[in-house]
């Protein structure tokens, strides 16, 4: 039994058939986030079907561009956006600036480390790219300009087709491929650095945005205990906007630890809400093969597959359980209700 064929086979048929109901959804509901679900999805089941293929039939150097561009540059940041578009009416929008710095630092804070051949004007020009987005989604995000989640999105279109061009046209030394031959998974060793800073920039946006959405949204849903407190309107001025601004992240974090055990108890008791448990699978979902996948950057690459099916199973479950997603369940692109929810979406 190879582990490296079923896992992905298994990682593809199940990101796809998810594809599908979230694309039939949009259908009938119209919800931007939805379709942009579906195609983060789709590029999910696309990527782990190349590994598939890879391991059940052997690598090419097409089949290990289309890998790397579609799973190592693509997923991760289309399905943050997805939640970007979910969230758009908040201020998650301050949180998505701070991930665009952190994606700046670690973009050439890993050229540092592994002072990348062949990087060029990368080491510069991804960080200030990554800086310009989070002063533009942080200015629209304070003067209450929804309009931040479409800007997100705008460059995100932009940044796939320029990394398209970038990865398919990239040199790659003979045989056009490279797998780790401890564990027979692939790895993005033979790109240049130019594209190998490409990661970070994409991983580090999507992945923040999918996991600290589903985590902000579980902290909104659940009963909660403010022990700091703190306020982001823009009424008092910039000063006081900018105190609690540094503060909030603290206070968030230290409120939802505090809040922790009210929720199990409202659980207990049958009286939580169940888009807490959702979004809790669905920060699950994207917090493993974040993990894996970066794990799999820096060499250790034996639990990426298993990382990535347990990542689809984990957001599959959460988005199936969350009545903001799907309130009917049927056969995709029929009248077949096969589960039909008593909560409206």
């Amino acid at each position: 039994m190879d582990w490296n064929v079923i896992l992905p086979l298994a990682s593809s048929v199940l990101s796809l058939i998810f594809a599908l109901m979230l694309l039939d959804q949009w259908r009938t509901r119209h919800r931007p986030y939805q379709l942009v679900w579906a195609i983060g999805m789709l590029w999910y089941g696309l990527s782990a079907g190349t590994e598939w293929f890879g391991g059940a039939y052997g690598w090419s150097e097409p089949l290990y561009r289309a890998w790397y561009l579609i799973g190592a540059v693509w997923v991760a940041a289309w399905l943050g956006l997805g939640t970007v578009y979910l969230l758009a009416k908040t201020r998650f929008g301050y949180s998505l600036a701070f991930s665009f710095v952190l994606a700046a630092l670690f973009t050439y804070l890993s050229w540092k480390k592994y002072l990348y051949a062949d990087s060029g004007i990368a080491i510069w020009l991804y960080p200030l790219i990554g800086l310009a987005l989070a002063a533009a989604i942080m200015v629209l995000t304070y003067r209450g300009d929804h309009r931040w989640a479409s800007l997100t999105g705008a460059a995100l279109v932009v940044g796939t087709i320029a990394s398209a061009v970038l990865v398919l046209t990239a040199p790659l030394a003979a045989p056009g491929y490279y797998v780790d031959p401890a564990t027979g998974i692939p790895a993005g060793t033979l790109y240049p650095g130019y594209v190998r800073l490409l990661t970070p920039f994409f991983n580090i946006t999507g992945g923040f945005a999918l996991v600290l959405g589903a985590v902000y949204s579980a902290y909104v849903f659940m009963p909660k205990r403010r022990v700091v407190h703190y306020d982001l309107s823009t009424d008092a001025g910039i000063g006081t906007f900018l105190r609690n601004l540094v503060i909030s992240p603290f206070a968030i974090v230290i409120n939802l630890v505090a809040s922790i055990p009210g929720a199990l108890s409202a659980l207990f008791r049958g009286q939580l809400d169940g888009r807490v448990a959702a979004t809790a699978l669905i920060a699950l979902g994207g917090l493993i093969p974040s993990i894996t996948s970066g794990m799999n950057r820096f060499g250790e690459t034996g639990a990426f597959f298993l990382g990535e099916f347990l990542g689809v199973v984990f957001l599959f479950a959460g988005f199936v359980v969350s009545a903001q997603v799907i309130s009917d369940i049927r056969v995709p692109f029929t009248d077949k209700v096969l589960l039909r929810r008593t909560t409206p979406a």
